[in-house]
């Protein structure tokens, strides 16, 4: 019987073990990568930051309706559209960012109403001595009644403004911005009524 001593046998043992290990290494780094994209799904679905508009300025609780009259045209240049989307816009604003029920009554606590005192074009820059950019300027004025606090009564100005390109028309200009002109008189105006400042 032929005897082979221990240290003349080969054992797969190290390949088998580095085999072993690349793919314990692997598994993990898998494991990992699973385990950050669990962490961040978590932090992201309870840690979002929720954010509500809802009656920005404590609204008095016997301050329960509110009327937007027809907003007017009174600016030298008549742009006939603004001025209707501008109440609708009001309206709709107040509507879905407070509690407060419209009505067309005479009796509605809140009173709005106002008209379009503003809109010029202006020169804002100069190249070469020629114009290379205007300036739309658009300001409303506000006539905020409360009914049930007179004292409470206001009258103030809102404006806005956009800079463009001289080589662009006025209706060119209208016809790209309107909806912002509309959005940033209806925030104005609304924040005004409805925020402390």
């Amino acid at each position: 019987m032929n005897e082979f001593p221990i240290s003349d046998l080969q054992f797969p043992i190290a390949h088998t073990s580095t085999f072993s290990n690349r793919h314990l290494m692997k598994y993990f780094s898998n494991f990992k990568v699973l385990v950050s994209c669990c962490l961040l799904f978590i932090t992201f679905n309870y840690a979002t930051c929720k954010y509500s508009t809802k009656d920005t300025s404590p609204i008095p609780s016997e301050i329960k309706t509110f009327r937007v009259n027809y907003l007017e045209n009174k600016a030298r240049y008549v742009n006939p559209t603004l001025t209707p989307q501008l109440t609708e816009k009001l309206k709709q604003k107040i509507i879905g960012q407070t509690r407060l029920r419209q009505t067309n009554n005479d009796d509605a606590h809140y009173d709005i109403s106002g008209y379009l005192s503003d809109y010029t074009v202006t020169t804002s820059g100069i190249s070469n001595q020629n114009a290379s950019s205007n300036r739309l300027n658009v300001s409303f004025h506000l006539i905020f009644k409360n009914t049930l606090d007179p004292t409470k009564n206001f009258e103030a100005d809102v404006s806005t403004n956009y800079d463009f390109n001289a080589n662009q028309t006025l209706p060119q200009v209208e016809a790209s911005r309107l909806p912002d002109i509309i959005k940033n008189l209806t925030d104005g105006i609304f924040n005004r009524i409805f925020s402390n400042w």
